[in-house]
């Protein structure tokens, strides 16, 4: 069973993180604790937008050559 979250779970809470650092007057710790975690959060994010991207180019390579 594998703990990874979906792109829509990590873009949620990646949302919460800019909706928190925006609308409180957070302490400097706190505030780098979430810019950490939203960083952590982006790269995540654009690995499962990269794996898609390439998906979907095999599948295309794999019509174009079934036609």
């Amino acid at each position: 069973m594998t703990n990874e979250k979906s792109f829509e779970e990590l873009f949620q809470r990646l949302e919460e993180i800019v909706q928190e650092m925006e609308s409180e007057d957070l302490q400097l710790e706190k505030s780098l604790k979430l810019f950490e975690e939203g960083v952590k959060l982006s790269e995540q994010l654009r690995g499962q937008l990269s794996g898609a991207e390439q998906k979907i180019s095999e599948l295309m390579d794999k019509l174009e050559q079934d036609n």
